[in-house]
């Protein structure tokens, strides 16, 4: 039956009403879209506006000067106190031989995780060591070393008192969403103002962004325990507090575990940006500077301290996390006198031999220079693709989705100029192509092409703001009920009434194209990872490097062969969202039943058909999931992409953050977060409910 999706054969599956509704929805939203659009086109203005109708910016400012003016000597105090912190950690890391940094660093590897771990953990030092960049990590290290102690305490109590309270927990919830959602750098700005620049402001920020990932484990460990785990405290007399700290904390203690491995990485990921407001002589502001100043050998190397300071970390502490190496008490302890030992003598030896206390200067292993010229070579023999790359992306694909193609289709790229016959073809073109999608694929797929091809005609910054809520609340309406439908309603009006919309659709338009890229090539290599066992060891690694490495760090290979510009910000945006699409589409392929697969087999469906037949539509829920992390990983670029010239929301917050604005930067930070949050609750209500029609709830 043409029109009508029935998800599947009918005498299994009975027609359903609801289908009705949600197409007389379409239906009717896609009419009167196409009726604002029709007055727009007739001459009837929806202009956004540009500047606030609600002061929320300026009340914010004040309020925050008020606050500033009374309080600061009070933050100012804790700026002096975490400052001694700070220098006694660094100047212990300092302090000891680099051997000794090495076989200590080995040591937790080995107990982590085997052999292999602490020989990765030893390389890793090492590097760091020979090029050079121990002091810069030492001060980087102390900086975490203060932070993620404080985010492990604050988010274990919170934790704990989210899951004994409901009151409190409906409380945390959008709180935890609106931090792992707004922009670290729009908080960053009052963080600035309360604590003064310096290397506090970093260490407060980091711990600040670390806090819910610890909070989310602890109250996800809590709620895990065993009801007759529970039950078997109680009725041996624990109080509700012994009952806490005997019983339930120490069952739920793996996954606490994860969430502390969670807060390092965290705060690791935070160290360019803690550099930046900080001024501390670190690896991250070396990652910085030598970015900025271009020099691509000398970030590369930088980055790759970071990357692999993220990768032995997250290794070692998920290792624990997992109860680590098994070992025999005897080998346990002859494993830490013999750590003792060596860092006794590796300590004797460097007081006789100083190359051993500071790794000599002669020997250090520093190849900038050499992949400067690497990378001149390539850009000039590699010029003539990736220039004909980015001139066809940017043309033909982001220009359109962002101001339209009236005003982007020139004759001197295209080849033709925006006539009124060009506009009858490309109407005929989109409604053949809606007409085909409906035939295959049911009236669903025809509303998705109907309103793709309407943004690439008008652009997001053409489109008139009333179909773009109109369409927003009906897919959110469709898919995820009222409650979803009104908080995106009420997110994209709170965008247009403080003068944000266009920012929003410029940042909408640069992470959607990112996110189509990342998610088209990391589901194609989730699906060869699913089929092929070596193509699964062989990425695996690649994904762990790439979801390790601090966000800053994606923007050096797409600066250095791109320059700055929205496609190189693209880029970046492709390198740090394609992991998820890769991960869950792999994992909701080979977490297909079994026996579905072999009845499929059974009936003589080729290995292709089971893919699309069988697998695919099974996976699908999960494939959505990973979907949905690359748009959150996507839009966490929008801020840092404004650092290479991309436009939007996010060179709002990084105006703000220059000018210590904090109502700008936080609301224009806000509405990245709303426009996050909205998309996921979307996602994660198909996905559920598709879920549930699968029966794999």
């Amino acid at each position: 039956m043409a029109g009508v999706d029935t998800g599947g054969d009918a005498a299994a599956r009975p027609w359903r009403p609801a289908v009705v509704p949600e197409a007389w929805l379409w239906t009717g939203a896609l009419a009167l879209a196409a009726l604002v659009i029709g007055l727009q086109v007739g001459g009837v203005s929806f202009t956004a506006p540009s500047q606030s109708l609600v002061p929320v910016a300026d009340a914010i400012s004040a309020a925050m000067a008020w606050f500033t003016s009374h309080f600061r000597s009070a933050f100012r105090a804790i700026t002096w106190l975490f400052q001694w912190p700070l220098g006694w950690f660094r100047q212990l890391l300092l302090a000891l031989p680099w051997p000794v940094v090495i076989l200590i660093t080995a040591a937790l590897g080995y107990r982590a995780g085997g052999l292999r771990l602490a020989l990765f953990s030893a390389f890793a030092m090492f590097y760091i060591v020979v090029t050079g960049y121990w002091p810069m990590t030492a001060a980087t290290l102390a900086s975490v070393l203060v932070a993620v102690p404080l985010s492990v305490a604050i988010g274990l109590a919170v934790g704990i008192a989210a899951f004994r309270s409901r009151r409190v927990r409906r409380a945390v919830e959008p709180v935890l969403d609106l931090m792992q959602t707004i922009p670290f750098f729009s908080y960053i700005i009052p963080i600035l103002v309360l604590f003064g620049i310096g290397p506090v402001v970093g260490l407060v920020a980091s711990a600040i962004y670390a806090i819910p990932p610890m909070v989310r484990n602890v109250m996800l460990a809590l709620e895990r325990v065993p009801p007759d785990v529970v039950e078997s405290g109680l009725m041996s007399g624990s109080t509700a507090r012994q009952l806490l700290w005997w019983v339930e904390l120490p069952t739920g203690l793996p996954t606490i575990l994860i969430g502390v491995n969670q807060t390092v990485m965290a705060a690791l990921s935070m160290v360019v940006i803690a550099a930046m407001v900080g001024g501390v002589n670190d690896i991250g502001l070396e990652v910085y500077n030598t970015m900025r100043e271009a020099k691509f050998g000398q970030s590369l190397l930088s980055g790759l301290v970071i990357a692999l300071i993220a990768m032995v970390t997250d290794r070692i502490t998920r290792g624990f996390a997992h109860g680590g190496m098994e070992l025999e008490t005897g080998r346990l302890r002859l494993l830490y006198a013999g750590v003792v030992i060596g860092i006794a003598v590796l300590t004797l030896l460097a007081i006789a031999y100083p190359g051993l206390w500071s790794f000599p200067e002669s020997a250090r292993f520093y190849p900038a220079a050499a992949m400067n010229a690497a990378l001149e070579w390539f850009t000039r023999t590699a010029f003539p693709v990736t220039s004909a790359i980015k001139a066809w992306t940017v043309y033909f694909l982001m220009l359109p989705f962002k101001i339209g193609l009236p005003a982007s289709v020139r004759p001197s790229f295209w080849g033709f100029a925006m006539s009124p016959m060009v506009t009858i073809a490309f109407v005929g073109i989109a409604a053949l192509l809606t007409g085909v999608a409906w035939w295959f694929k049911g009236w669903r797929a025809a509303v998705a092409v109907t309103v793709i091809a309407a943004f690439y005609y008008f652009g997001t910054l053409g489109m008139p703001w009333p179909v773009v809520i109109l369409v927003a609340a009906a897919l959110a309406l469709g898919t995820g009920g009222p409650r979803i439908a009104a908080f995106t309603l009420l997110s994209l009006l709170f965008i247009l009434v403080n003068g944000l919309w266009a920012g929003a659709m410029v940042s909408v338009q640069l992470a959607a194209i990112g996110v189509l890229f990342s998610f088209l090539i990391g589901a194609g290599l989730g699906i060869w990872a699913a089929l092929d066992d070596r193509v699964s060891a062989v990425l695996r690694p690649i994904c762990d490097t790439l979801q390790t490495m601090p966000i800053f760090v994606f923007l050096i290979p797409a600066i250095m062969v791109f320059l700055v510009g929205e496609f190189t910000a693209l880029i970046a945006t492709i390198l740090y969202a394609i992991v998820p699409s890769i991960r869950y589409t792999e994992h909701g392929l080979r977490g297909v039943p079994p026996e579905i697969v072999e009845a499929a087999r059974a009936m003589g469906a080729g290995r292709l058909q089971r893919l699309r037949q069988v697998e695919l539509p099974l996976a699908l829920p999960e494939i959505m999931l990973g979907l949905n992390q690359t748009i959150m990983m996507a839009l966490a670029m929008v801020v840092v992409a404004a650092l290479v010239g991309a436009r939007g929301l996010g060179e709002l917050v990084m105006i703000a953050l220059n000018q210590a604005n904090t109502g700008t930067g936080l609301v224009s930070g806000l509405a990245i977060a709303l426009i996050a949050i909205a998309t996921d609750r979307i996602i994660q209500s198909w996905a559920a409910r598709r879920k549930e029609a699968l029966g794999l709830g």
